[in-house]
């Protein structure tokens, strides 16, 4: 069994790291390469980067910004938000990330999945899935655009198809959890976990460190990613480690 990994998310906007609920209402959350490095030494397992305002001009910015938190950091780093080419990939990974995610543009052309896996390894590519659960249908559908198009795709199933595709990962953010602090979406991440064989990053609603142990049990993660927690001092590393340790959770 592969040990559970601990990931904070880092939004940049304009170069500059946010937080918001429910994907509004964003505030400063400070400099990304300072939050990166600080987050290596505290322990941090990986990171995530996603550039949410991937213009033209943000995503010059992305690149400034993953050059530079690549020479500042040792642990693994996934990039995201903007990237629709394989040129795309090729650049930031070039720039020193190690992993690419993928979300809208995936699902505009799923092939980008399978071309992006062939030239760089499925270990290299990450498919973000945003969810929200739909009432009429009892389960959960995936949006794009960063949460505002709902694109009538069941999540479950589109999970399964990125994994046929190629994907190495799926980085799953509940809209309905994100920002909340009430826990992890754990019926969503069970669901999505039990239809695959490739890890499954949960993301949204963290607010203690008892949704950890939770989402890696209940909700059979790989690895637990969380912002605002973390961002703001609300919750060490250390002790979230710590105490799935004690809990008997394997952990890096």
């Amino acid at each position: 069994m592969l040990a559970k990994r601990i990931i904070p998310c880092l939004d940049v906007k304009d170069g500059r790291v946010v937080k918001g609920v429910n994907f509004v209402n964003l505030r400063d959350a400070g400099d990304p390469v300072e939050l990166a490095a600080l987050y290596d030494r505290e322990g941090a397992d990986e990171l995530v980067f996603l550039d949410i305002s991937a213009s033209v001009e943000g995503r010059a910015t992305m690149v400034e910004v993953v050059r530079q938190t690549a020479g500042e950091i040792a642990i693994p780093f996934t990039v995201g938000g903007g990237i629709s080419t394989v040129e795309d990939m090729k650049r930031i990974l070039r720039a020193g990330a190690d992993k690419i995610g993928i979300n809208t543009a995936a699902v505009n052309n799923p092939q980008l999945i399978a071309e992006g896996a062939r030239r760089f390894g499925s270990q290299c590519i990450v498919v973000a899935i945003d969810a929200k659960y739909n009432e009429s249908w009892g389960e959960w559908e995936v949006y794009t655009h960063g949460g505002r198009k709902p694109t009538g795709i069941r999540a479950v199933s589109w999970a399964r198809e990125a994994e046929q595709l190629g994907a190495g990962e799926i980085l799953l953010t509940s809209m309905d959890a994100d920002g909340t602090k009430d826990g992890f979406d754990l019926k969503l991440t069970a669901a999505v976990s039990d239809a695959l064989s490739i890890p499954v990053i949960a993301s949204g609603g963290a607010g203690r460190i008892g949704d950890f142990y939770d989402v890696f049990t209940e909700g059979k993660a790989d690895a637990g990613l969380a912002a605002t927690i973390f961002h703001y001092k609300e919750i060490a590393i250390s002790d979230l480690k710590a105490d799935l340790k004690q809990k008997g959770v394997e952990i890096r």
